[in-house]
């Protein structure tokens, strides 16, 4: 039986004057799948994680979470809905403790926890990724690994419906590499339903079900990562003519 729908992008646009950010893109994701999205840099990757997000409201086109509209709503009604995020600049609270951070994340997302119940949600969260140590620490205190790891313990103590990871993996050295790889691969274990916008090509061949490839703000491709990146027109997008 096929697992059912949870995202429909249905001819999403989103124009900055004369600029086609993203320009009449249409897919579905389903439930625990992993999808990735990749393409060159100023494709609309990150524009698309936005319009998803409530970030930016599209131009055209329509975007459901369960069969419902969620486009043009507000980000803080989006997360509500269920939707989840990690962002391409580590975005954590400075004035506040690791705790208190993926506290935030449980009492503004999906769940809307308080008190004691948040704490213990939060405690889970920051053990599921392998910071329960640095709980009472303050951000400031943290590497950059450890940073993006509180970013997401945050947007999972929203108990999100689908998560966004948007280059979570960007900036990491080798090891930090292969251990975000395999963190990433266990919430996919577990079964969430992921959006990753990715260029590290070892982390989308072994995490993603299916991709869309997007250039110059179209999607050009869809299909399995084995698929999609030996597809003439996604190799020319990446490395020119003379390699399609």
């Amino acid at each position: 039986m096929a697992e059912r729908v949870v995202l429909e992008v249905q001819g999403l646009a989103k124009h900055f004057g004369g600029l086609r950010a993203v320009d009449d893109v249409s897919f579905n994701v389903h439930e625990h799948e992993v999808m990735g999205i990749i393409g060159p840099n100023g494709s609309g990757k990150t524009t698309m994680l936005n319009l998803i997000s409530g970030a930016l409201p599209p131009t055209a086109g329509d975007i459901l979470l369960h069969d419902t509209l969620i486009s043009g709503r507000p980000a803080r009604d989006i997360a509500r809905a269920g939707v989840g995020r990690t962002f391409q600049l580590v975005r954590v609270m400075p004035g506040l403790s690791v705790m208190e951070n993926v506290m935030a994340g449980a009492v503004f997302g999906h769940k809307r926890l308080w008190g004691r119940e948040a704490s213990r949600h939060a405690e889970r969260q920051l053990e599921r990724v392998g910071m329960a140590q640095a709980a009472k620490l303050p951000v400031s205190a943290l590497t950059y690994i450890d940073e993006k790891r509180v970013e997401l313990a945050r947007a999972l103590a929203g108990d999100p419906r689908l998560l966004l990871l948007d280059e979570w993996l960007a900036g990491l050295n080798p090891t930090e590499l292969q251990t975000g790889i395999e963190l990433i691969k266990s919430l996919r274990d577990d079964g969430r339903t992921i959006i990753l916008v990715e260029h590290v090509m070892d982390a989308i061949r072994s995490l993603c079900d299916r991709c869309v490839v997007m250039s110059s703000g179209s999607k050009i491709a869809e299909g399995t990562p084995a698929d999609v990146l030996s597809d003439p027109e996604v190799i020319r997008a990446y490395l020119g003519d003379e390699h399609a």
